[in-house]
């Protein structure tokens, strides 16, 4: 779960962060960086991030919700 969030918040944000212009692989070749900088590419990136990020909310409501329900019932 934490994993999931994590690496949900990565793929949100660093897209849109300098870093992302000033990568190793946005440096080594034209084509690659035409491509890694280009909008639609980083909203999909990002778009990844928010389905990890839905992911791992998911996850920490079932956590939470069976608990309840099985406090509950004892």
């Amino acid at each position: 779960m934490a994993l999931l969030l994590e690496s949900g918040l990565l793929l949100v944000l660093i897209p849109w962060s300098a870093f992302w212009e000033r990568n190793y692989f946005v440096e080594l070749s034209p084509p690659i960086s035409m491509l890694l900088t280009n909008n639609y590419v980083r909203g999909a990136i990002s778009g990844l991030g928010l389905v990890n990020v839905w992911a791992a909310l998911a996850e920490l409501g079932d956590l939470f919700g069976k608990g309840a329900s099985e406090d509950g019932q004892a």
